[in-house]
């Protein structure tokens, strides 16, 4: 089952489900937040709710998405309750361009074993949850809260200060926290965590900078089981034309660590687990335009698709102007 929101054409939002081509709105829910809150108050999976609450009138998804009425899956009344998260180094591949960054430049540069190989190979020898006991901790990194994230079709914009702009095709969970602050899962969506690789690569060290950022994730959310293997397509099209391509991976099948354990790692904390707050929290990929040494450049729309997740999630990236050299943010006194 894929769920999503829309804005109808009155101007109403709603929620839209499908588990084949025929997409409906839902009837007597206007958002996924509050759909999901329901379920967990009432017991109920989202299929079961679903389908006690009856669906209305068709949807032709591509032609929303056309007209730019797909809404983010989920959004809390308060933007400032979404968080958005990562791992990174949990792909099987993953390692080498993370690893290419940061290798120091000095004459046995190939015998230098950099943080983020010693951080990957924890994650091989490591990085499942085993008999209910947990494996040991990924990296981890905070991107902002639901005023950074964006919808399909909406530009991602990088700030004036940026080096880079690059997208990074990725599989998201998506999470409400309930009233006796438990996580719940509600699925799991395509995400583009765009980050500033070229920020990244001065110095490990600014990863966190790298990352604040906005994201997108969506249009759909995929609700059940995560598949074991998943096979997408990211690419950058430009000026109409796909300028790269470049298929990507993931799924348990094609990580260093198991999704339960990625899981309990992030919501460990008190903080994320408080009550009616939404979670997208992103699992990392082995797939960058970046690896290729592309510039992705004003107007560039970066795409990415797999099959199980439904309407691809594509975006539009703008750099924004700025003054060179970078403008002093000025801080006022009360």
């Amino acid at each position: 089952m894929l769920i999503s929101q829309i804005t109808l054409p009155n101007g109403e939002t709603a929620v839209v489900t499908r588990d084949g081509t025929e997409a409906y709105v839902v009837k007597g829910t206007s958002t996924v937040y509050d759909l999901a809150l329901d379920c967990i108050r009432s017991g109920k999976s989202i299929s079961e709710r679903i389908g006690e609450l009856g669906l209305g009138e068709a949807v032709d998804l591509p032609a929303a998405a056309d007209e730019g009425r797909l809404l983010l899956p989920i959004m809390p009344p308060d933007p400032a309750h979404l968080h958005l998260t990562g791992t990174g180094l949990t792909h099987l591949g993953s390692a080498s361009t993370r690893n290419a960054m940061h290798v120091k430049p000095k004459n046995d540069a190939q015998d230098e074993v950099t943080d983020s190989m010693k951080m990957f190979q924890l994650g091989l020898e490591g990085g499942k949850a085993v008999d209910g006991k947990a494996g040991v901790q990924p990296e981890w990194f905070y991107k902002g809260n639901g005023h950074c994230a964006v919808p399909g079709g909406a530009p991602l914009v990088s700030p004036e200060f940026a080096k880079d702009g690059g997208e990074e095709p990725e599989i998201a969970g998506i999470y409400v926290i309930s009233d006796d602050g438990t996580p719940f899962r509600i699925g799991f969506a395509l995400a583009n965590e765009f980050s500033d690789h070229v920020t990244e690569k001065v110095n490990y060290l600014y990863l966190a900078h790298s990352k604040l950022r906005p994201a997108s994730f969506g249009p759909e959310i995929l609700v059940g089981e995560l598949p074991q293997n998943i096979e997408g397509t990211s690419k950058i099209i430009r000026n109409g034309k796909t300028f790269w391509e470049k298929p990507f991976v993931s799924g348990e099948a094609n990580m260093s660590y198991s999704l339960d354990n990625l899981e309990h790692h992030h919501f460990k904390y008190d903080v994320f687990r408080k009550p009616g707050d939404v979670h997208v929290h992103m699992f990392g990929t082995a797939t960058l335009s970046f690896a290729d040494k592309i510039s992705p450049q004003d107007g560039d729309v970066f795409e990415i698709s797999a099959a199980p997740f439904g309407l691809p999630l594509k975006n539009p990236l703008t750099f924004k102007p700025g003054e060179t050299p970078e403008k002093l943010t000025v801080v006022k006194k009360l």
